[in-house]
């Protein structure tokens, strides 16, 4: 069976060659060709209000806004512009920098930095934080710090970072979490929060983890890092470490800096992209349906 592919920049010019074309799918995703109308209360269909992002209806001359209550709501920079972004982000494997949408489509520094996160918002609005695991499924299990400057392995080496975890179900979809610590009751407080009962655990030998098997519901696993054993039969968790070279290789390769204030935005885009990883050419399409 033929693996899909991404949209090429190609077939995305030709589906959105206009404002016009963006502002009608944003119609047609949120409300569809014809609805019952807030003004009269009657099935209509609305037209396009020249020189406004507005449709009216045919009856009562009642106006909707297609940009209301999305990122795109009273910017001034072109929807085109907005959908080119959010084809970048969903093209890209390591993301995209607000340096290089200031490039590509010629806006300020300022408004390409905004796009940028507005987008990133969104992708994690989307992707959503639904459980994981359950009965006969696995959930790998890890935390590391990401961001800031390494400066050697001394107290230096954390002070300027941020303590991430991350709960990746095998085969499916992960999760990650900005959290102030690793202490136990931290790490124990976001598992028992997004972990199932009856799920399969995999961590490293961390001593945050040691208690989990002892709760009802969980069967804990681990690996230990500290003598080099990173597989033991179908326990592991090299699949959330392979999840945090992506991470590391997107802020470190291609934002060279996040702080810990925005981090959690990053971390929501990165998601959706690995969330989305066996489903590529539905990547665009489900950002841009979830409108409605």
């Amino acid at each position: 069976m033929k693996k899909p592919k991404a949209p090429t920049l190609r077939q995305f010019q030709d589906r959105f060659p206009t404002e016009d074309s963006c502002l009608d799918h944003l119609m047609r995703t949120r409300y569809g060709e014809r609805f019952d109308c807030e003004g009269c209360g009657k099935e209509v269909h609305y037209y396009r209000v020249q020189k406004r992002r507005s449709y009216a209806c045919e009856h009562c001359g009642h106006q909707i806004y297609p940009t209301a209550g999305t990122p795109f709501h009273r910017t001034r920079t072109s929807l085109r512009d907005w959908f080119y972004v959010m084809f970048l982000f969903c093209a890209s494997r390591n993301g995209v920098a607000a340096k290089e949408v200031e490039r590509q489509i010629g806006v300020t520094y300022k408004t390409a930095w905004r796009m940028c996160h507005e987008i990133r918002k969104y992708m994690a609005q989307v992707d959503g934080d639904e459980p994981l695991g359950g009965p006969f499924k696995v959930v790998e299990i890890d935390e590391t710090y990401v961001g800031g400057e390494a400066r050697g392995r001394g107290t230096g080496y954390k002070a300027n970072k941020t303590a991430v975890m991350a709960m990746l179900q095998r085969d499916g979809m992960v999760m990650s979490k900005v959290i102030p610590n690793r202490k136990k009751i931290t790490l124990e407080g976001h598992i028992f929060h997004n972990v199932l009962l009856h799920t399969e655990i995999h961590t490293d030998d961390f001593v945050s983890y040691q208690d989990i098997g002892d709760f009802k519901g969980y069967w804990h696993h681990t690996v230990n890092h500290s003598i080099g054993e990173y597989v033991r039969g179908r326990v592991t968790t090299n699949t959330v470490e392979g999840f945090w070279a992506q991470v590391k290789r997107t802020v470190s390769g291609t934002h060279i800096h996040v702080s810990g204030k925005h981090l959690s935005k990053y971390l929501g885009e990165i998601e959706y992209r690995w969330n989305m990883r066996h489903r590529p050419h539905q990547t665009l399409d489900r950002l841009m349906a979830s409108f409605a």
